[in-house]
C-alpha cells in the first residue's frame, strides 16, 4: 500500500492549525493581546483558584520572568489582578478580573467563529468524524502525559 498520505498528515494539520490562528488573531486584533497573553488568560480560566506565578509559568512552559513580562502586561489591560498569596507571603497569585472573562469569551468565540468558517466546507459527517478522530488524540495524549 503506497504510504504517501501519511507523509503529508503533519504538514497538513499544522497548517489547518495555522489558518486558525491566522483568523483568529485577525479578529482579535483590535483587543491588542499576544498569542502568549492570551494562552495566559485561557489558562489561568482553567484553574479553579488563582494561580500563583510559578505555577502560571509552569502551565504555559515558560521562565517566571516571561510570565511576570506577560501577567505585566495584562494587568496594565485590566484582565487580571495580582494578589498577595496568604499562605506564602513571597508568592504571588493572579487571577481574571470581569474585563478579563469577557475579553476570554470574545477570544473563544473568535476561535469558534475562525473554525467554523474553515470546517464549512466539509459535511457535517465529515466533521463529526475529525472531532471524534481530534477527541481521540487528545485523550490518547493526556493519557500518556498523565495530565
Amino acid at each position: 500500500m503506497d504510504e504517501a498520505p501519511d507523509t503529508d498528515l503533519p504538514e497538513l494539520f499544522v497548517r489547518t492549525a495555522k489558518r486558525i490562528r491566522r483568523a483568529q488573531m485577525a479578529d482579535l486584533a483590535p483587543l491588542g493581546l499576544t498569542p502568549g497573553q492570551s494562552r495566559a488568560l485561557r489558562t489561568l480560566s482553567r484553574a479553579a483558584e488563582p494561580l500563583r506565578m510559578s505555577d502560571l509559568a509552569d502551565r504555559l512552559g515558560i521562565v517566571p520572568r516571561s510570565a511576570t513580562t506577560v501577567v505585566d502586561a495584562l494587568e496594565s489591560a485590566a484582565l487580571v489582578t495580582r494578589a498577595a498569596d496568604p499562605t506564602n507571603r513571597r508568592a504571588t497569585l493572579v487571577s481574571l478580573t470581569g474585563t478579563g472573562r469577557s475579553t476570554l469569551a470574545r477570544m473563544d468565540a473568535a476561535r469558534r467563529k475562525a473554525a467554523e468558517n474553515l470546517f464549512a466546507t466539509l459535511p457535517p459527517a465529515r466533521r463529526e468524524t475529525l472531532r471524534e478522530i481530534l477527541a481521540e488524540l487528545d485523550a490518547n495524549a493526556s493519557e500518556r502525559s498523565g495530565s
